[in-house]
């Protein structure tokens, strides 16, 4: 594996490619432009240097809004450019595997897009490529991110909540529902590897193993409701859905805990409906994705306690970037965290920090992955399947 492209003390600047220039494209492109307007004196200043995909009128039309210096088809030209120094590889999940390990080959820096890869075998190898480069590396599981995400953290490894008991999450949407609506990546095994497991399961399953601890067993099920739908290249023809629409899961924890994890894009009237509850021997918490800036906490130590939960604002003491945001109930925007995550791994970068634990290592995507497996597994084989696969 090549060495690492930047040093500290020869640069000011650090250049990023971009692979992928649609939703994840952009929020990750405005987090890189706006990490100076709340980080005054950041450890480098990243520089836009080229972006890639497919179409070229949209991606010029991307590369012009974001202010990319230079846009190609062809993503081989983006890890290629002698510029770039961070490769972000936002691609669906099936091109995650070769543009990172051809980042890792050349010495770039790689931030992937969760889920780290299309499926176990794929995550274990950019694992392993990951542990031999001499470069930083993160899976983008964004809500690490939010302040009240870390605040948990920081109630439970502080002993507020006593021995973890029960964890339990629910990520919920509904923007697949319309029977006219396409068939779009997300919905295609051969590109996705799963539909609601991986696309929204594996967001919940990251902070189960961020809050909890690690995962010993799994149970689940899984539904498809709408098995057909429109080609987008023609609408008038029809492909089948070979993804999950919802999934269910129950945990065992290494730790004695259980816990459950569920995840729909058909449940009506949920747009970004994300919630988490953990509950132990001396009290319990709940966060609301849709009330980015608050914690529900019940506490046995409480002199209140039979008021029940109490509703905390979040403020800048709990985050480790906290205090270069707003003042306290001026809560950030679900967008406003991408500039946290890449805040931090530039930092990590310029001044050689690990990227763990706040941030999401290649390890944690492959552990990440391998509860994703073996909950598939389990749904195929109506069973409870053990960790480690």
């Amino acid at each position: 594996m090549g060495e690492a492209a930047f040093r500290p003390s020869e640069e000011r600047e650090i250049g990023v490619g971009m692979l992928g220039y649609g939703f994840m494209g952009k929020a990750h492109s405005r987090a890189f432009i706006d990490v100076p307007l709340f980080f005054p004196f950041p450890p480098v200043r990243s520089r836009l240097v080229a972006i890639y995909g497919r179409t070229e009128k949209g991606l010029s039309d991307a590369a012009k809004r974001y202010g990319y210096r230079r846009y190609y088809t062809d993503w081989r030209k983006v890890v290629a450019d002698g510029e770039v120094q961070i490769v972000d590889n936002v691609l669906p999940n099936i091109q995650h595997l070769e543009p990172c390990l051809a980042a890792f080959d050349a010495g770039k820096h790689v931030i992937c897009e969760k889920p780290l890869a299309w499926d176990l075998a794929e995550a274990r190898t950019l694992q392993r490529a990951s542990s031999q480069a001499h470069v930083k590396s993160m899976v983008a599981f964004n809500y690490r991110f939010v302040p009240a995400i870390q605040f948990a953290r920081q109630l439970i490894n502080e002993g507020h909540l006593g021995r973890i008991v029960q964890f339990r999450a629910s990520y919920l949407q509904d923007w697949i529902m319309g029977p006219e609506f396409p068939l779009v990546w997300r919905l295609r095994k051969e590109i996705a590897g799963s539909g609601a497991l991986g696309d929204l399961g594996s967001h919940m399953l990251d902070l189960a193993r961020l809050l909890v601890g690690e995962v010993a067993s799994v149970c689940g099920m899984a539904k498809t409701f709408q098995t057909e739908r429109q080609l987008l290249e023609d609408p008038k023809q029809k492909g089948k859905v070979d993804v999950d629409d919802a999934f269910i899961s129950m945990l065992r924890f290494e730790n004695g805990a259980i816990g459950s994890v569920e995840a729909s894009r058909f449940t009506a009237g949920r747009k970004n409906f994300a919630r988490i509850e953990v509950h132990g021997t001396k009290g319990s918490l709940g966060f609301n994705m849709e009330r980015l800036g608050e914690i529900e906490f019940y506490s046995s130590d409480d002199p209140d306690i039979m008021r029940g939960y109490k509703r905390i604002v979040v403020g800048e003491q709990a985050h480790p970037y906290g205090e270069n945001w707003w003042p306290v109930g001026h809560v950030l925007g679900w967008g406003d965290v991408f500039i946290n995550e890449a805040h931090h791994f530039v930092d990590c970068v310029a001044n050689d920090k690990p990227v763990g634990p706040l941030g999401a290592t290649f390890d944690d995507g492959c552990k990440n992955n391998e509860i994703l497996e073996a909950i598939a597994r389990s749904i195929e084989k109506n069973s409870w399947i053990s960790l480690p696969l």
